[in-house]
């Protein structure tokens, strides 16, 4: 043992140092003073002067610079060169374009909570608050999404008019300009709530507010340009779309092959200089009933009358829908949700340079642009649209699941709906932190390009995952499509939000982590910039200096990913209650495994890794995860930790974490070169994976919390459409909620009754007839009966139709000819 004591107190003072993150020269203090300790009690002399000569051997070189930097530092820079990933111009943009907010703390090993907890409750203004209950409300009130979807597959001319007239399309357009100046959770609180709804109501609206003309102008705009088109586009008097994706340019958007050349042309009968437009787009929102067309192209000056380059790149420019050679007005009609949107095409579409948004200057500047204005879309518009549409179905079916009965009881009582029930709970709960979230970041004044992309992939995924347990609970009655089901149309809809603002399955794969991995890492993108600098000694300066910070950081993770594991993240400091602390610390271990992971992937896979696609998925589920459960938890905080939402945290938190250990460990197991794969086994999961999905026990509360009228339920359903009125099955059903609950004693003191008489009435109201006159029941309480029966039937009733309801008008209008034909 007196042999071992020295080499053991180095290497705990070591794992101490890197644990707390403690500079090298105070390890090195920290082991000499260990050592002199271990020769005063006797340890073996030799030992430790071998132990401090090891000691010195690690540490002299690395505090010396003159010794490191030749020795060391050099020889690494050039194998890190080789090592560093080539990217494109436009792989640098889409990096540099975002900002990094508290997400860059999950890669860090050791978050400060402080930093989130810390950042202002997100809140509304008065102003903002009085539009919402307002003409918001309003606007809900008068959309009847049976009508939208089936019968005029389109909003109403009223519906349009009222959208216009309140400007609902310049939300976030200035006031200077006639817009309304909303903030971006204000945006999100408005589709939020229209999505609750009906979703083709919220993309009507949310498509202005997101990336498009109004976006980019704010954003690059010149000052005509701003005075010209903003107010139009504020009070809808210009109706704006943004074509970008074609049919050979979907998620690859940087290959676009729609061109413009740069000629002079005829504009407004006035020779100008401009561009000369072919284009071929497809899937673009609102481009049948739009009047002003973003454009995304490439641009080429071939005659050299802008300067000496010919490929300027890709530019954005405003064209009129009524210009020469523009082709728009067909409709595309995705999955029965008849949200305007279709193809547009163009030959020869000439518009003059002015039309380039921000104008010539910003000629090529056009994937740097759309990149800083992406988070918006991503941000906002599609999370927010799961969210409503999420929070809506949790508190719908909860409600449906304790009024509808079979074998005598409330289908939400059987364990099977109960599972369902719960995760639709917690995915509602985590959708609603996570969009919040997001939007907040972006109203704080951030550029959220991770978090973003975070947002859209897991909220619509989450929405998809509701939308589908909704409709195995509801069966037949979300099956069945009219004016009753509340249901069946966002089921339809489901697959849509996945396909848009880049397919789930390539931001999965590819975007998460691969932006993540470069734009959150502390380090990386110091060590990247540092080795493209010209100057020799700026060069090996600054890598020194990140070479050796990002050294010290992965020692760190790796110990305290191992120490987090073993001692199953029982002890060190987290903030939070006694009900929360527990979880701070499950997300400390799990950021120092990421951290982890990343830093091993990057150094030993280098370029390889961007096509190593299932790792890049799975480290970016759990980066996803983190940055999830850190909103779930924030959100908690603002609520002001109510101990009704507990069983809500709790099972949120526990399927992510769960999650992420499922990540984990499917990135370990299929690591490319399998002994470092079980290596990092070890330090992350020294006793193997421990989390579980949440329990029955958690589900049946959770469940339990949907179908009972309480504050949790109620904080859950803020922000969406449950007032109950005609063209609103769902807040119907929710409103029915408190009669049911307070009629069931009546009901099954009746029933029991019932079953133990010899009364032959068959008619529910000759029964109750008979139960006033036995004394069953008070004439009150049958009247507390009836209404249950009268609202049971409005929960549980479906549509029917004529047939010739059903067939479509382009049917009955060739019908129409062949039959006039065969009468001629």
């Amino acid at each position: 043992m007196s042999i071992a004591l020295p080499f053991l107190a180095v290497l705990i003072a070591g794992m101490f140092a890197a644990y707390h993150r403690l500079r090298l020269a105070v390890w090195a203090a920290i082991s000499a003073t260990l050592l002199v300790a271990c020769w005063l009690l006797g340890a073996h002399p030799m030992a430790t002067i071998i132990a401090g000569v090891l000691v010195a051997l690690i540490a002299l070189p690395l505090l010396v610079p003159q010794l490191r930097k030749p020795l060391i530092t050099t020889p690494l820079l050039g194998f890190y060169t080789k090592l560093l990933p080539p990217l494109s111009d436009t792989e640098r943009t889409a990096l540099e374009s975002g900002t990094v907010g508290f997400e860059g703390q999950l890669f860090s090993g050791k978050p400060d909570w402080e930093q989130l907890l810390n950042l202002p409750k997100p809140r509304l203004t008065a102003e903002e608050q009085a539009f919402l209950d307002g003409p918001c409300e309003e606007l809900c009130r008068m959309t009847d999404d049976w009508d939208i979807t089936h019968v005029r597959a389109d909003l109403s001319p009223e519906l349009w008019e009222y959208i216009k007239r309140n400007k609902f399309f310049g939300l976030n357009i200035p006031k200077e300009y006639g817009g309304l100046g909303f903030s971006a959770l204000m945006n999100h609180k408005v589709i939020q709530k229209l999505a609750s709804i009906s979703s083709v109501v919220s993309s009507t609206v949310g498509v202005p507010n997101s990336l498009g003309p109004a976006e980019l102008l704010m954003h690059y705009g010149t000052e005509e340009q701003k005075q010209q088109y903003l107010p139009r586009l504020a009070d809808g008097r210009e109706v704006p779309c943004f074509a970008l994706t074609g049919p050979f340019a979907g998620s690859d958007a940087t290959s676009i092959p729609d061109y413009g050349i740069v000629c002079m042309g005829e504009w407004n009968g006035i020779k100008v200089l401009g561009i000369r437009l072919t284009l071929n787009k497809r899937y673009i929102t609102l481009a049948p009933v739009a009047t002003l067309i973003g454009v995304a192209f490439r641009m080429y000056d071939p005659d050299g009358l802008l300067g000496d380059k010919k490929d300027i790149g890709i530019s954005l420019a405003l064209v009129p829908h009524d210009t020469a050679g523009l082709d728009i007005g067909r409709r595309h009609f995705p999955l029965n949700s008849p949200f305007q949107n279709g193809p547009i095409t163009g030959k020869d579409v000439f518009v003059p340079l002015s039309q380039l948004i921000g104008g010539e200057d910003y000629a090529g500047q056009g994937w740097r642009m759309l990149m800083e204005c992406l988070s918006i879309g991503r941000s906002i518009t599609l999370p927010s649209t799961a969210s409503g549409g999420s929070k809506m179905g949790a508190v719908t079916v909860g409600s449906y699941a304790r009024i509808r009965k079979q074998f005598g009881l409330s289908v939400g009582r059987f364990e099977g709906v109960e599972e369902a029930l719960a995760r639709i709970a917690g995915n509602a709960y985590a959708t609603s932190a996570l969009s919040e979230a997001t939007a907040a970041a972006v109203a704080r004044g951030e550029n959220p390009a991770v978090p973003s992309t975070i947002a859209k992939y897991h909220c619509t995924e989450m929405g998809r995952k509701a939308a589908m347990d909704s409709m195995d609970i509801l069966g037949g009655k979300g099956i069945i499509l009219g004016p009753r089901n509340f249901a069946g149309r966002s089921w339809q809809a489901a697959p849509i939000a996945i396909t848009v603002e880049g397919a789930n399955i390539m931001t999965r794969s590819l975007m998460i982590f691969g932006q993540g991995a470069i734009l959150c890492h502390p380090w990386v993108m110091k060590e990247m910039k540092s080795a493209q600098l010209a100057d020799p000694k700026q060069r090996i300066d600054q890598f020194d200096a990140a070479l050796f910070g990002h050294i010290g950081f992965a020692i760190s993770n790796a110990v305290r990913s191992w120490w987090y594991g073993l001692t199953g993240t029982k002890v060190g400091r987290a903030p939070g209650d006694d009900d929360t602390r527990r979880y701070f610390r499950k997300l400390n271990r799990y950021s120092a495994a990421l951290a982890v992971m990343a830093d091993t992937s990057m150094l030993l896979l280098g370029g390889k890794l961007k096509f190593k696609e299932s790792l890049s998925g799975r480290l970016g589920d759990v980066l996803s995860q983190l940055y999830i459960a850190s909103s779930m938890l924030k959100r908690h905080q603002d609520a002001g930790n109510p101990v009704g939402d507990q069983p809500l945290l709790a099972y949120a938190i526990h399927d992510a974490v769960n999650k992420i250990e499922t990540a984990l460990s499917g990135a370990l197991r299929n690591f490319p070169i399998r002994p470092v794969g079980w290596l990092l086994w070890l330090v992350i999961f020294p006793w193997g994976r421990r989390a579980q999905a949440p329990s029955d026990r958690l589900g049946h509360k959770v469940a339990s919390l949907l179908m009972t009228p309480c504050d949790a339920r109620e904080r859950l359903a803020e922000g969406v459409f449950t007032t109950p009125c005609a063209n609103n099955p769902g807040g119907r059903i929710v409103s029915y909620l408190p009669k049911v609950v307070m009629a069931e004693p009546v009901e099954r003191k009746f029933l029991k009754a019932l079953k133990n008489s010899d009364i032959e009435a068959l008619e529910f109201d000759a029964q109750l007839d008979e139960g006033v006159r036995e004394g069953w029941i008070t004439a009150d309480e049958r009247k507390q009966l009836e209404e249950l029966r009268a609202i049971t039937l409005d929960a549980i009733m479906v549509d029917d139709f004529d047939p010739e309801e059903l067939r479509s008008a382009g049917y009955a209008s060739l019908h129409g000819r062949i039959a006039a034909r065969a009468a001629a």
